[in-house]
């Protein structure tokens, strides 16, 4: 084949600014994880194309922040009401440009990414103000929220649409702008919400979406005088360097980042449902959430047991071809990521852990033309100090450390015992046990006896390293507004 007509087979992405899609001259490449080969060519934009979409969304902000919220909110049904009707078309694109399931995308992303839009159109209908009144000074006090002005958003590659429309969704419901840059690795189902934007009645300019590398694109947006507040999904590492180009600006920042995430499994657990429930939460999407457990303590009484059951658990997790809807994981992100992840499994065995099931144990039936893919099956790994840079970091993959404690105390004060505190778990049957040990961790989100069970309208966000500020229903609101404090004399 010529390169000339390989070019043709390949899906061209546009950058869609102040309502049109804009074509530019400079591409990367993008890969299907599950084969390793390009599909996809994606715009590597520059400064030129974020002040384009800046413009666009700064001439766009007076008119779109001047309607009601109860217009606003009809334009994100409307939007929400287009993705579902083709959430099938949406699922497929989304397993093909991330390496995920097709179950997951079909089951979890692409509904999800629904629902955003629909929990922020009515959400924003339902904020109150506040109010006060000083009668021996003749006075009454109220406060009014005002949308900022042009949301900068960086989405990341894990959960592309789902995370992108949880940005999107309360920025433009509470009467901003947007310039949204997802992640380089997986843009294709955020173009394709672009060409349902006309449709649902959102004028140009409300939402622009620039495609590119964070260097490049990123930098660009976060450093923009124009762009007053950020919201980042993505790693520490990005993190610092927004807060860098952000300072000049004093720009309003809401940063979620990586975690590191423990399970605290004591003895008296419903051993069926917590093992069923950890091996989920340890694998799911590969392992790429930032909310999956990577590090599961377990009371030392009933460590010999959890292990063994959650070793045979963990192998019937099938990781294989997306399209099968017999597999539970896909393949990986990039072949730089699996060769990452693999490294810290490399790193386990050099210090003497033991790898249960996984990498290096298991092999995969892989059809030939997946041969070359980014797959790397579920890993159960334990022998490793809790001061392994394995126990450490954030490996962002489908494997899982499992340690035996002693007491509450210890395994409370392990749980702790990283940079991050993003989520966490805990499995007892003792009421007051949970309660204690949940406000005792420091993670933002706690699960008791269950994973990713989420409530939109309650904070979401991590302590430590892993963010600044909250998401959510009231969170949301409050970050994409801007309060004031009005005192009537009379």
């Amino acid at each position: 084949m010529s390169k000339t007509s390989e070019q043709r087979t390949l899906l061209v992405l546009e950058n869609y600014i102040g309502g049109k899609f804009v074509p530019t001259w400079s591409h990367l490449d993008s890969y299907d994880p599950s084969t390793g080969e390009v599909y996809c060519k994606v715009p590597d934009s520059g400064k030129d194309e974020v002040e384009a979409a800046v413009a666009a969304a700064r001439e766009a902000f007076p008119d779109w922040s001047a309607r009601s919220p109860e217009q606003r909110a009809q334009v994100l049904n409307k939007l929400a009401d287009l993705i579902e009707a083709q959430l099938e078309e949406f699922a497929q694109a989304e397993s093909r440009d991330q390496g995920k399931t097709v179950t997951f995308a079909r089951t979890v992303d692409i509904p999800r990414s629904v629902h955003n839009f629909r929990f922020f159109a009515s959400s924003v209908l339902h904020h109150t103000t506040d109010c006060s009144q000083m009668d021996h000074m003749g006075c009454v006090n109220y406060t009014v929220r005002s949308p900022v002005g042009v949301a900068g958003l960086i989405s990341p590659w894990n959960l592309p649409l789902y995370l992108l429309t949880w940005k999107i969704a309360p920025a433009v419901a509470t009467g901003n702008t947007v310039v949204a840059k997802p992640s380089e690795m997986s843009s294709v189902t955020a173009w394709m919400m672009c060409k349902l934007m006309e449709q649902a009645g959102v004028p140009p300019g409300v939402i622009n979406i620039v495609f590119g590398t964070g260097p490049r694109a990123g930098d660009a947006l976060v450093g923009h005088p124009d762009v007053p507040l950020v919201s980042f999904t993505g790693s520490t590492a990005t993190a610092q360097r927004i807060t860098e180009r952000s300072a000049p600006y004093c720009k309003k920042l809401s940063l979620e980042l990586g975690g590191k995430n423990p399970a605290l499994v004591f003895a008296d657990a419903d051993l069926d449902q917590c093992i069923a429930t950890t091996v989920r939460s340890s694998f799911s999407n590969q392992g790429e959430i930032c909310l999956c457990t990577s590090r599961i303590y377990v009371e030392r009484s009933i460590y010999p047991e959890f292990l063994e059951r959650f070793v045979a658990a963990t192998r019937k997790w099938k990781t294989g071809v997306p399209s099968d809807p017999t597999n539970n994981n896909g393949a990986l992100i990039s072949k730089e990521h699996l060769e990452k992840v693999r490294s810290f499994v490399a790193l386990a065995k050099s210090e003497g852990g033991t790898i249960h099931c996984g990498e290096g144990v298991d092999q995969l039936d892989l059809p030939e033309r997946n041969a070359s893919g980014y797959f790397m099956p579920a890993t159960v790994i334990s022998g490793i100090t809790d001061s392994s840079r394995i126990m450490q970091e954030e490996i962002f993959g489908p494997v899982t450390c499992i340690s035996p404690f002693d007491s509450e105390d210890e395994a409370v004060s392990r749980g702790n015992g990283v940079r991050y505190g993003l989520a966490a778990t805990v499995w007892s049957r003792d009421v007051g046990k949970v309660h204690r040990v949940a406000k005792r961790l420091q993670a933002g989100l706690v699960w008791t006896n269950c994973w990713l069970v989420r409530d939109l309208n309650l904070p979401f966000g991590g302590m430590k390293n892993s963010g600044v500020g909250r998401e959510g229903g009231k969170d949301s609101y409050r970050f994409f507004t801007e309060v004031k404090t009005i005192t009537i004399k009379h």
